[in-house]
């Protein structure tokens, strides 16, 4: 499928890699990793002829059938249905042929269009480009929205969406989880593993590696070699393969050195002299087997807090949402209702829940910056907050140095305690002085972490850290948060960096705040056996005694043991837990309108946010109205 053949590539005068010999095959679904800095998107650019290798080949089939994520999306005004179908061209043409001829009521030219869509196969086209805006949380109702009002990590979405539209043999994919949220990784991870094709994908989700990928491609120090499995099965290989080569040194030297000492010792003799020669000989023809150098890691730290309250934050009775100002004029939208929770020095707690749950909705209110609808929130005089949202790193202030942001927080403090801080968060040297323009996006989340390190908060509030972090950064983070002696509460979806560092979990679901006893894994199943969460009473009637579903059951018997279940039943069940999933995704969008209308405020804003009140309390009882049905539908085909 895909041949390295002597390959060596460089970006600028720096040598990223070279004498790379291997085939990739067809059906492989390769994990790339490696350093950041180490190549991994110029190999992409490479194989996709965006770049000439400096040394050697790459050898593609003729009609090899490419397709990759674009790193950028124009502000255009295409809908987003469109923009994702017109990754298939040959279909996205055909259908705009049709259109057109349709408008002109040129019906030769219609039936030429319709005869093509059948030699395509197109005729499904929209509804499965509608599955995958779905499947990346896109509700149906902006699905006719144009591109250009998406927000960046939005069309980041659309990308991917549109990607996995074009008909390809081959598929390359760039950190594709990145802005995609816990039950959109699992998504597109299960969507990846149906994948036909060839498959090359950059993570630095070890876990979204671990479930997909057959092979893992590790670039490292201007090498490339290939390992069989997932990141983990890398992990393993790897280190014994540096075993055996501190081995096989180690063996070496002990040789070399009783070699040197023969020849030392007997070269100047005559009865010995043949014996010297051959022992040099052999000392020449030595492999010179590499010792196993200590690779660099990077380690940061959280300092200790200097006092550290029992109970830092508590909120008790509260609905939580939005308000259009401070007065709470253009109405106010629950997300969240009677909401208890507490956070007690040492705790390490997992925010879990489906799309536009409420789970940035439940951070905001702990920090403070949302004010609660009703209830109660009280922090400790000695509190001391870190705060990391989503917008945390596109806040950073551009033409500005780390050095520049530290000083913003504490102006008295002497530069060299500033550079000393960030040394120890990898800013070394003239790095500290360097304007952050330049700066990769993992650089930049590195600098908004320090930041809050420098302020020795006794409680983090992280709301997905790990956006452009590569996966020895994530290490080190998790690493440092396991040492930090503060209380965490965390929304991610690394599900390795949350199994890691957080041993209790909170579910937000269906306006809910509730405790959630069991793991990452039974978590992972309980959002796919919920269809992204369309179910969502499916939860609580489990939970609760049969007694009380009784009621329920009793609007309308159910069909009694043994009689079948008409196709009509299964079709509307199948259709309202459509459209429950559609719903779902839609309160997620709503919520992020309410979160950026609420902090604008003025009369303009006031208006936005009551007419987006009122379609979130409507869609809340549509879901409601929904719920109950599923459930009655469900029990009816149950007992059939």
């Amino acid at each position: 499928m895909l041949a390295f053949k002597n390959l060596a590539l460089r970006r600028g005068p720096r040598l990223l890699f070279s004498d790379v010999d291997l085939t990739l095959h067809a059906g492989w679904r390769v994990g790339v990793i490696g350093r950041n800095g180490c190549g991994k998107s110029s190999l992409f650019a490479a194989v996709r002829g965006e770049i000439e290798p400096d040394k050697g080949d790459i050898d593609r089939p003729n009609k090899l059938r490419m397709a990759s994520v674009a790193q950028e999306t124009p502000a255009l005004p295409d809908p987003a249905l469109d923009f994702v179908l017109s990754g298939d061209v040959a279909v996205h043409a055909a259908i705009r042929m049709e259109a057109e001829a349709m408008a002109a009521e040129d019906y030769e030219k219609v039936a030429e269009a319709h005869t093509l869509l059948a030699e395509l196969n197109g005729y499904d086209a929209p509804s499965r480009a509608a599955k995958l805006l779905h499947g990346l949380g896109f509700p149906s109702h902006t699905h006719d929205t144009p591109v250009g009002e998406f927000s960046g990590g939005w069309r980041v979405r659309l990308n991917v969406a549109r990607a996995l539209m074009t008909p390809s043999d081959l598929l390359l994919l760039d950190e594709p989880t990145n802005h995609l949220d816990l039950d959109a990784v699992l998504w597109l991870e299960e969507w990846l593993r149906s994948y036909p094709g060839t498959l090359l994908v950059i993570s630095h989700d070890r876990e979204f590696l671990d479930g997909l990928c057959t092979h893992t491609l590790h670039l490292h120090e201007g090498k490339a070699k290939t390992y069989v499995g997932g990141y983990t099965a890398f992990e393993r290989q790897r280190a014994e393969h540096l075993r055996l080569q501190q081995i096989a040194h180690e063996k070496e030297q002990v040789e070399r050195a009783h070699l040197q000492a023969f020849i030392d010792r007997f070269k100047a003799k005559a009865s010995k002299a043949k014996q010297a020669q051959s022992r040099m000989k052999r000392l020449e023809k030595l492999a010179g087997t590499e010792a196993v150098r200590a690779e660099r890691e990077v380690r940061i730290d959280f300092p200790v807090p200097l006092k550290q309250p029992t109970t830092l934050i508590q909120i008790r009775d509260a609905d939580c949402g939005y308000t259009a100002n401070e007065k709470g004029e253009g109405g106010v939208t629950k997300i969240l209702g009677n909401v208890g929770l507490s956070i007690e020095a040492g705790d390490r707690l997992g925010l879990l829940g489906p799309n536009g749950a409420g789970k940035s909705t439940l951070v905001k209110t702990l920090v403070g910056e949302l004010p609660l609808l009703s209830g109660e929130r009280t922090g400790h005089p000695d509190l001391v907050i870190g705060y990391f949202a989503q917008h945390t790193v596109e806040s950073l202030h551009e033409g500005q140095t780390p050095i520049d942001h530290l000083r913003m927080i504490a102006p008295n403090t002497a530069t060299q305690d500033f550079r000393d801080f960030l040394g120890k968060w990898n800013f070394p040297g003239d790095r500290a002085f360097e304007v952050i323009d330049g700066f990769s996006g993992g650089e930049r989340a590195r600098l908004a972490l320090a930041m809050i390190a420098w302020r020795k908060p006794n409680v983090l509030l992280l709301d997905e850290p790990t956006n452009h972090l590569d996966l020895e950064m994530r290490e080190a983070l998790a690493e440092a948060l396991a040492d930090f002696d503060g209380a965490i509460v965390m929304v991610s979806h690394d599900r390795h960096l949350i199994g890691l560092v957080c041993d209790r979990y909170v579910r937000v679901a269906d306006g809910i705040v509730e405790p959630y006893d069991e793991d990452l894994d039974a978590y992972a199943t309980w959002l796919k056996q919920r269809g992204n969460n369309a179910n969502a009473k499916a939860r609580t009637v489990e939970a609760k005694p049969a007694a009380k579903a009784e009621p329920v059951a009793a609007a309308k018997p159910a069909a009694k043991p043994g009689k079948p279940v008409d196709g009509a039943t299964k079709k509307r069940h199948a259709a309202v837990e459509a459209k429950l999933a559609s719903l779902a995704a839609e309160a997620e969008v709503l919520d992020a309108e309410l979160a950026a209308a609420s902090s604008k405020g003025g009369a303009q804003a006031a208006h936005a946010l009551a007419a987006l009140g009122q379609r979130r309390s409507a869609l809340q009882t549509e879901r409601e109205t929904l719920e109950l049905e599923w459930l009655e539908l469900a029990e009816r085909i149950e007992a059939g």
